[in-house]
């Protein structure tokens, strides 16, 4: 079993990074464009190939929008489904880390972040970071992850890092969550490999199926160059606003799009919900009998249930 360390650690010396010069960024198409490129430049390696885990599932938690509920309902599905007695991780692969603050943690106070499991090769284990939630871990980021887009391109086998991270805390686990970033970077291709399942939350609003195209498109190139167990398999409606006539056609639209990949449980536009990520809780700590509470816990049964 590996060692868990929890919040509040001793502040470390910042990680000198090696001079040089620093290569040209490259854009969300161009960094899925390196898939391909990956296998053109010759066959995957050994040291590249799948990692070996006995966790059951792994979601990439991902939409390119930007504020449609990916931390929300990373942060409080996770705490809702190791309530009902699973064990999951919650990797924080967001440069912002409003998962690693929303489940208590101090980005600035932590000793090891994703960005030195992905770019130092420090092990997964040495990042976890126990919760507030019985069974709920955390691997947590901050603002250094922001430079990684740039320092993997170089990388050897820079699609694979975080899924050969996961790999060595495979059997740990029953579900791990990946909060990816509202981009299609090379962290969100690290999540797609990584990944069994995609899990995509899309708000009840006006522009729901904005890019989507384009994420569809994204999810089926992983499949065919680095992650052929890779599906599509939940969307999840958020920000449901029951009184206006907008979000049931909204509703129903995705519904006619994606069939029975959407869950039954759509999950509200609440005040308690936004106010549970400023207290460091999950909304099922925060404010247990509140709707959002409710919406994920039931959530939580369906997903689990798409493991049988």
């Amino acid at each position: 079993m590996f060692h868990v360390k929890h919040a509040g650690s001793l502040d470390r010396e910042p990680r000198e990074r090696k001079d040089g010069v620093v290569p040209e960024p490259k854009t969300a198409d161009g960094a899925v464009q390196d898939a391909d490129q990956a296998l053109d430049d010759g066959p995957v390696t050994e040291s590249a190939s799948p990692a070996k885990t006995s966790v059951l599932r792994i979601f990439a938690v991902a939409n390119q929008k930007g504020g449609v509920g990916k931390t929300t309902t990373a942060v409080n599905l996770g705490a809702a489904l190791a309530d009902q007695g699973q064990r999951v991780l919650v990797v924080d692969l967001d440069p912002q880390g409003n998962a690693t603050s929303g489940l208590g943690l101090d980005s600035q106070k932590i000793d090891v972040s994703l960005y030195d499991v992905l770019l130092h090769d420090v092990s997964m284990s040495e990042c976890l970071q126990a919760t507030g939630v019985e069974r709920l871990m955390l691997a947590p980021s901050n603002l250094d992850l922001a430079g990684a887009e740039i320092e993997l391109v170089p990388a050897f086998s820079r699609e694979l890092r975080l899924r050969n991270a996961i790999g060595e805390v495979a059997d740990a686990f029953d579900i791990v969550l990946i909060d990816c970033p509202p981009s299609l970077g090379l962290l969100t291709v690290n999540a797609l490999a990584a990944a069994t399942e995609v899990l995509v939350p899309i708000q009840c609003e006006y522009y729901a199926l904005e890019g989507l195209g384009q994420l569809v498109t994204n999810v089926e190139l992983v499949q065919r160059q680095l992650n052929k167990a890779l599906v599509l398999s939940t969307i999840v409606l958020v920000m449901f606003d029951a009184r206006t006539k907008l979000a049931e056609q909204v509703a129903a639209e995705v519904r006619h799009h994606f069939g029975d990949k959407v869950c039954r449980t759509v999950v509200p536009r609440t005040v308690r919900l936004s106010e549970a990520p400023s207290f460091g809780q999950p909304i099922t700590v925060f404010d247990p009998l509140s709707r959002g509470a409710v919406a994920y816990r039931e959530l939580a049964k369906e997903v689990a249930r798409g493991a049988s």
